[in-house]
């Protein structure tokens, strides 16, 4: 079997609400679609969702790595050949996680429509039948996002996770005004997004909050001090997840050895794909961490495979694969159940995805095509 064209399609996802963070506020979501096609007539789908403050790309520079140099670099291989496509991959371009990930996802797409089974099956089958997704909420004022918390538990969500990092002081207001809200039992999660910057300012508001029970504050300090992360880690009692920290390997050593956090958020769009995430819940694993899969609010497409590595995954006991709830239109439908995800055995990523919808939401397009 060989790669012969990869269509990228440069489409703009609506959102039903304005998502805001510690570092922007979208009003609609930038996304790549990767249409990868083999000699065979079977068709894998991909995306790239980067985000400059993460993974250092923007929608049109990853556009143009795909077109330029990824998509043309891979015509002719062979998609089940998938540790060689990522050597290929990082050779010739340093970064660019996200898209990469859109060839990864795409291969693995057609690896499982090739062999007739789900993702899950190829990355060890499925040892979660049911994944729960928690409700998350943007910033906004204290009462807001209280009511917005409440309002989800009524609507059957079992778990909440706030947005914080803009203002420290308001932070402790938004995370109590929801603790209340919601009361003692319900999960609350806490993410900062890197928005306290570094280990002063976070243990303040940590100091603050130690009473509302929160599972886990997430990425309080800037991505790259992962020394502040051990120690804030070693101060608290609240368990530390890391997030924008980790990419792939170095990071993931660097946090190990430092012992700088309790559990990884791992996202395709920051490792490269599934290939490489596999990597790093092996990882985690070793050293006892429990992992995330989280997402950059992506489209039914990213968010499958972000499922299907959920699923097969012991290590994996969260996820935040919300992206498909969040758009008022979506390029595919996404297997939510109520508000769980429940996978089928359909072969690849289990997708139909359509293909008019892709066409209309459209911005920049282009085929690549023509064998090595």
């Amino acid at each position: 079997m060989k790669i012969t064209s990869i269509t990228v399609s440069g489409i703009k996802l609506p959102l039903i609400r304005p998502f805001i963070v510690a570092y922007e506020t979208y009003y609609d979501m930038p996304t790549l679609l990767v249409k990868v096609e083999t000699d065979t007539g079977i068709t894998g789908y991909g995306e790239a969702t980067p985000d400059q403050h993460v993974t250092g790309e923007t929608w049109e520079s990853t556009y143009s790595t795909l077109v330029h140099h990824l998509a043309p670099l891979v015509i002719g291989e062979d998609p089940f050949a998938i540790e060689h496509l990522h050597e290929k991959m990082a050779e010739t371009i340093y970064g660019s996680p996200s898209a990469k990930a859109a060839i990864d996802l795409a291969c693995y797409d057609i690896m499982g429509k090739a062999t007739g089974q789900p993702v899950y099956n190829l990355i060890g089958g499925r040892y979660h039948e049911v994944m729960a997704v928690p409700f998350v909420v943007s910033i906004l004022e204290p009462q807001v996002m209280a009511q917005q918390a409440a309002e989800a538990l009524k609507d059957g969500y079992c778990t909440i996770k706030i947005k914080v990092g803009t203002n420290p002081a308001v932070d402790v207001e938004r995370i109590k005004a929801v603790r209340k809200a919601i009361g003692d039992k319900v999960q609350l999660r806490v993410d900062a997004n890197q928005g306290w910057r570094n280990k002063a300012l976070s243990m303040w508001v940590l100091e603050q909050v130690k009473d509302c029970n929160i599972d886990w504050i997430e990425q309080p300090v800037v991505a790259d001090d992962i020394t502040a992360l051990a120690e804030i880690r070693r101060q608290i009692h609240i368990p530390v997840m890391i997030d924008e920290g980790v990419h792939g390997d170095r990071e993931m050593r660097e946090t190990i050895v430092k012992q700088a956090a309790d559990k990884l958020n791992i996202k395709l769009m920051k490792c490269g794909g599934i290939y490489p995430a596999l990597k790093l819940v092996a990882q985690a694993e070793m050293v006892g961490m429990e992992c995330q899969v989280g997402s950059m609010v992506e489209s039914a497409v990213a968010s499958a495979a972000g499922a299907h590595l959920s699923a097969a995954k012991k290590a994996i006991i969260s996820n935040e694969l919300v992206g498909p709830f969040m758009f008022a239109r979506d390029v595919a439908e996404f297997p939510y159940e109520k508000k769980t995800i429940r996978l089928t055995d359909r072969p690849g990523l289990g997708l139909d995805v359509n293909e008019q919808t892709i066409a209309e939401l459209t911005q920049m397009s282009a085929v690549i095509s023509g064998e090595k």
